[in-house]
């Protein structure tokens, strides 16, 4: 068949739309009519040349939302029809990490997955007949994609594919950080350095799960409304405030006891998202690691969430009373030439 698509030709220039060829799906393959794409900075970090995995020609995008259009041979849990989101950390639950129940980081595809390939060490897309590599397994700037079986989340028929296609990426990795990975309790004290799409989706997890005081500090003023509606208390701009670390202290009444990117201790998380570099390095750095007084630090893959709590995420995010659905901040159709 074919299908429109955003194209990264190369590093550093602007996608183009283009009508591609796109193969059906082979074993254990799901063709995907894609619905709503998010656009995360991961898709901008590729396309900028910084990306060591990053491969072109390419269709990015991983945050998306669609509806099963075909199913190839040996596919046994989902049907046309079904509304899925895509994984750029698929599920396969019988390699050995699956199974730990310990990570989320299936080993199964991901040989293949990170050279632009499906898991038969070939590409569905094409153009002329010469090949368009694949993006983190998902393609979501395609109007059509093929995805791995393993690599779908069945979710609602009645979730909006706008409001749900976050959940691929931003929300999983925020929320996820919050309740899988710092399994942070009610009542915590929470500070959030940075409000972009990570940022807003900690406050949420934050607020999901009780917190107390939920402190987000970033250098834009104007995310500051935003940010309340996700559940943020209390907002500090390290532009205008004298000394950031002393207005935690005081706001928390001994302040933040761990930091880094997306880091936990018992009672205190805080997470770095989207904010200038080195705008208030010597506020953070004077936060203290402290490793030694007990505070503990953890990476965090899309939030350590696996396939199966993509439908909770679902459920709690969109159809709860919670920011999710004003998380999109602008809406486009790619119907130009150039995206």
């Amino acid at each position: 068949m074919q299908t429109k698509a955003a194209v990264a030709w190369k590093s550093g220039q602007p996608l183009t739309i283009e009508t591609v060829d796109l193969q059906g799906p082979k074993f254990g393959e799901v063709l995907v009519e894609i619905k709503a794409s998010g656009i995360c900075h991961t898709d901008y970090y590729t396309l900028s040349g910084a990306d060591p995995e990053g491969i072109f020609p390419a269709i990015l995008g991983h945050e998306g939302a669609g509806i099963v259009v075909d199913v190839g041979p040996g596919v046994t849990t989902l049907k046309k029809g079904d509304h899925v989101i895509p994984l750029y950390t698929p599920e396969c639950r019988i390699c050995k990490f699956c199974l730990s129940r310990k990570t989320n980081l299936c080993q199964l595809i991901r040989g293949t997955q990170g050279k632009g390939l499906m898991p038969d060490a070939t590409s569905r897309f094409s153009l002329n007949g010469d090949p368009i590599f694949h993006y983190m397994g998902t393609s979501t700037f395609s109007n059509h994609t093929v995805v791995p079986e393993i690599a779908l989340a069945k979710i609602r028929s009645d979730a909006p594919f706008d409001k749900v296609c976050y959940i691929g990426c931003g929300v999983t990795t925020g929320i996820g950080a919050v309740i899988f990975t710092a399994k942070v309790e009610a009542g915590a004290n929470a500070v959030v350095f940075g409000l972009g799409g990570i940022g807003l989706n900690v406050i949420q997890g934050l607020k999901m799960v009780g917190a107390d005081k939920i402190i987000g500090v970033d250098l834009n003023p104007a995310r500051e409304a935003m940010a309340r509606k996700f559940g943020m208390t209390h907002f500090i701009n390290p532009k205008t405030t004298e000394n950031v670390v002393d207005a935690i202290v005081q706001l928390t009444d001994g302040g933040v006891q761990v930091h880094a990117d997306d880091l936990v201790s018992t009672h205190h998380f805080c997470a770095l998202d989207d904010i200038q570099a080195n705008a208030s390095q010597t506020e953070y750095d004077h936060v203290g690691t402290g490793f030694d007084l007990g505070r503990e630090q953890h990476g965090t893959n899309a939030g350590g969430d696996a396939a199966a709590d993509v439908a909770d995420l679902v459920e709690g995010c969109v159809f709860a009373d919670f920011g999710q659905r004003n998380l999109g901040c602008h809406r486009v159709v790619a119907e130009r030439g150039r995206a």
